[in-house]
């Protein structure tokens, strides 16, 4: 069994505006998390209901290849510390009291580097992140342990 953290949670009301760091967010299965631009009260694409990124893939982008780049640029919701995100598609694993299920990953495009800086797309290559679909929902808050069985 893994254990890891989640270090930071970011929602952005709407496309192309900067995500606003909470230090909690209601997950809801199928739906999203609330107050995201990408939930749907009425059902959601699976794998539009919840992203995730590595802290380690945001400060390597930094110290590797010399970009100021903060987390809350990722435009991911869950910042976690600790677990190899890559490994968890097609895996069921917990965020605190929330179940997901990693659905693919979440590389960077070109419009995350549009948004941000030039490079950001070059240095998260394969570290972009998950995309995750919502099993069991409840809320998800900072320091929440990540467990991977």
């Amino acid at each position: 069994m893994t254990i890891a953290v989640v270090e930071a949670i970011f929602v952005g009301s709407r496309k192309r505006e900067p995500m606003a760091r909470v230090v909690e967010a209601k997950a809801l299965a199928g739906q999203g998390l609330e107050g995201d631009r990408y939930f749907r009260p009425g059902g959601n694409e699976p794998d539009h209901e919840i992203t995730l990124i590595e802290a380690e893939a945001v400060d390597a982008l930094n110290r590797d290849h010399g970009i100021a780049f903060d987390v809350s640029e990722s435009r991911r919701n869950v910042v976690t510390r600790g677990v190899s995100l890559n490994d968890l598609v097609s895996r069921e694993f917990r965020v605190g009291a929330v179940r997901l299920e990693g659905m693919r990953l979440c590389d960077p495009c070109g419009h995350l580097e549009k948004l941000t800086r030039r490079g950001v797309r070059k240095g998260l290559d394969n570290r972009g992140g998950l995309r995750a679909r919502i099993v069991e929902g409840g809320p998800i808050r900072v320091g929440d342990p990540i467990v991977i069985s």
